[in-house]
C-alpha cells in the first residue's frame, strides 16, 4: 500500500507533463508582441534590400552577356573583373578615393556649423536648418548642371569677371570639381547628424569641465568631442557609403575626365547590355565597401584617436 502511494504522485506529474506537452503541440503557432510589431520592418527589408541584393549575386554568377540566372553558375564575371588588362579597378580607387576625402573634409567643414547649430544659433537654428535643407527638394541633376552653368567659360562667373578686366577660373570638368560636387551635395546627410551628436552633449559638463580649470580646447577634446562621436560616426559613415555610389558628380561636373566604379556599373547595365558582368561589379564594390565599413566600426580607438592611453 505505501508503494502504491509513493508511486501515484510521481505517475500522476508524468500524466500532467504529456497531457501539457500534448497541448502544446496541438495548439497553433503564435508571433509574440514583439515580433509582430517587427514583422513589418522584416518583410520591408527582405523584398527592399535582401531581394534585390540576392537577384544581383545571381546574375554575378550567370553566364556573361546573358539573362540565364538561376539557371547557370560560372565564375567568368569576376575572372574578368581580375584580370590584369581590366581597368575596372582604377575606376574602384577613384571612387573610394573620392569618397573618403568627401567624408574627411565634410567632417572638418560641417562641425563648426552644426555647432552653431546646436549652442548658438538660437531661435535661428532652424531658419539656417532650412537652408541646408532646401536643396534636397531640388533635383541633384539640375543642381549640378547649375554649377555648371556658374564654372562654364562664358558663363556666370567668367561672364562676370571679364566685366571686372578679369580672366574666370578654368577649372570645369576636373578631379577637383567633382570633389566640389559631392561636398556640397553631401553636406546635409554629414551636418544633421553631426548636430544631432553635439545637441545630445549636456552643457552641464563642459561647464564643469571649465569650472575645474579645463581649458575650452581640453574641455573640448576630452569631454564635448568623445560624447559627440557617436553622431559624428554616423554622419561620416552615411557620407562615405553615400559619395562612394555618385555617379552624376563625375559625369555633369567631371565632365567623365574621372571615370567612377558607378559609371562602369550603369554601362554594363545599359549600353554593354552585360548585366552579368555589371552585377559582379555591384556585388564587389558593396563587399568592399561593407569590409571598409565594418573595419572602421570595429578598430576604431576613440582614445587613440584623442592622444589618452
Amino acid at each position: 500500500m505505501s508503494d502504491l502511494a509513493l508511486h501515484a504522485p510521481a505517475a500522476a506529474t508524468s500524466e500532467a507533463a504529456t497531457t501539457a506537452a500534448t497541448t502544446a503541440s496541438r495548439r497553433p503557432f503564435r508571433l509574440s508582441r514583439g515580433a509582430l510589431s517587427a514583422l513589418p520592418v522584416v518583410v520591408t527589408l527582405a523584398l527592399g534590400f535582401l531581394a534585390p541584393l540576392a537577384t544581383v549575386a545571381a546574375y554575378a554568377f550567370a553566364t556573361p552577356k546573358t539573362f540565364d540566372v538561376f539557371r547557370s553558375f560560372t565564375f567568368a564575371n569576376f575572372a574578368a573583373v581580375f584580370d590584369p588588362a581590366n581597368t575596372v579597378w582604377t575606376s574602384f580607387a577613384w571612387s573610394i578615393g573620392l569618397a573618403a576625402a568627401t567624408a574627411v573634409l565634410l567632417a572638418i567643414l560641417a562641425y563648426p556649423i552644426a555647432w552653431g547649430l546646436a549652442r548658438t544659433f538660437g531661435r535661428w537654428a532652424g531658419f539656417v536648418s532650412v537652408l541646408f535643407v532646401f536643396p534636397l527638394f531640388v533635383s541633384e541633376n539640375v543642381r549640378l548642371y547649375g554649377w555648371t552653368l556658374f564654372f562654364l567659360k562664358n558663363g556666370v562667373l567668367d561672364g562676370t569677371l571679364k566685366l571686372m578686366g578679369l580672366a574666370g577660373p578654368d577649372v570645369l570638368y576636373s578631379p577637383g570639381m567633382i570633389l566640389f560636387g559631392m561636398l556640397y551635395v553631401y553636406l546635409p546627410f554629414m551636418l544633421f547628424p553631426m548636430t544631432l551628436g553635439l545637441a545630445m552633449v549636456p552643457r552641464d559638463l563642459v561647464e564643469a569641465a571649465r569650472d575645474l580649470g579645463a581649458s575650452r580646447l581640453m574641455a573640448w577634446r576630452e569631454v564635448e568631442l568623445p560624447l559627440a562621436m557617436p553622431g559624428i560616426l554616423i554622419g561620416v559613415l552615411l557620407t562615405f557609403v553615400l559619395a562612394v555610389g555618385a555617379v552624376a558628380e563625375s559625369k555633369v561636373l567631371g565632365g567623365q575626365s574621372v571615370i567612377v566604379i558607378t559609371h562602369d556599373i550603369e554601362i554594363a547595365f545599359t549600353f554593354a547590355q552585360n548585366w552579368p558582368l555589371g552585377s559582379a561589379l555591384a556585388l564587389l564594390l558593396t563587399a568592399i565597401v561593407g569590409a571598409l565599413s565594418l573595419a572602421a566600426l570595429s578598430k576604431l580607438d576613440l582614445d587613440r584617436i584623442l592622444g589618452r592611453r
